[in-house]
């Protein structure tokens, strides 16, 4: 009996150290940072914002690596795919969220192959058109919408992303019938929306608003219920007009399942620590982001009650992504 019990707080003696020797494995590792979106998109700025600040909390390498499309789920789907040994994060926005309610035949489970970890923005989307448009304000583009149904267009940066969803809503809300014209990013799509191939817009913020400050783009609304800080002379949809129109694009990062807790716990609490520094406060104001740090629990909680939300209003829509 007693040479049971010597073996028994060997064994857990000996399960002790190789999760600590696994750890400090793991600290040495390089992070890679899958987001979903073409360099220059609204998640991508995000990413490498936070990316570099958790690297240096960390004392890592954290590598931002695009692999756009498929809204977001290529980076998705090669995340749930990989070792939950700490080397990879998802940065993702709520069209993760959108995609698991709308979507059925996604190559992962997007409740248990992924692990919410900590969330850091909710922005406002941002209606934008190009500097030169006839469209001065929301008004306008629903009387053109209304007069020639169809025959306007609306960027977005993939199927089922926050900017499509935007769009999708405003169609419903208003009364009004555009197509939709998806792109692999918020770049491209600014650029064709800048250029006139595009009617309108609800771009991401970091990259509707440096258009907009920039000249090359008119702001005509956000999404938020109230007035963004980062351009207070804008109205909100509800102010032009658009009854019950709200919509924020959160972001956050995820790490695929089977990662151990200890690993989970690490890299909420290393976010958590980054937002709090004024260098990152400054850089997502400068970029136009808002901050809303969520610890797992909360983010955790965003995330099921956002897929419930795109889940009722695709019934009232009728919206489908398959």
């Amino acid at each position: 009996m007693r040479n049971q019990l010597i073996n028994r707080v060997l064994l857990g003696l000996l399960i002790s150290l190789g999760m600590s020797f696994q750890l400090q494995a793991n600290e040495n590792k390089t992070i890679r940072a899958y987001v979903g979106y073409v360099a220059g998109s609204s998640t991508d700025i995000a990413a490498r914002i936070v990316g570099q600040a958790l690297g240096e909390e960390l004392k890592q390498n954290v590598i931002v690596e695009n692999r756009g499309g498929a809204a977001g789920n290529i980076a998705a789907d090669a995340t749930a795919k990989s070792t939950g040994d700490g080397s990879t994060i998802l940065v993702a926005q709520n069209g993760l969220a959108i995609s698991v309610a709308l979507n059925n035949n996604l190559p992962f489970n997007g409740t248990k192959d992924l692990i919410p970890i900590a969330g850091f923005a909710a922005t406002p989307h941002i209606l934008v058109v190009g500097a030169n448009s006839p469209y001065k304000n929301v008004a306008d583009i629903i009387a053109a919408a209304k007069k020639e149904p169809g025959k306007l267009t609306y960027a977005s940066s993939g199927i089922g992303n926050s900017d499509h969803m935007a769009g999708e809503m405003f169609g419903v809300l208003s009364g009004t019938s555009s197509i939709h014209v998806p792109y692999k990013g918020g770049a491209p799509a600014s650029t064709d929306t800048i250029g006139g191939q595009i009617d309108y817009y609800f771009a991401g913020m970091p990259v509707g608003l440096a258009q907009y400050k920039g000249g090359k783009m008119r702001a005509l609304a956000v999404t938020s219920k109230e007035r963004f800080s980062g351009a207070p002379e804008v109205p909100t949809m509800l102010e032009a007009g658009v009854k019950d129109y709200e919509i924020t694009l959160w972001q956050g990062i995820f790490m695929p399942a089977g990662t151990p807790v200890e690993i989970q716990k690490k890299i909420s609490e290393a976010t958590l620590k980054v937002l709090s520094q004024q260098s990152v406060k400054d850089s997502f104001t400068k970029a136009g982001i808002q901050m809303a740090p969520l610890n797992q629990d909360d983010f955790k909680k965003l995330f099921l009650s956002d897929i419930n939300r795109w889940k009722d209003i695709a019934k009232k829509s009728n919206i489908k992504l398959n």
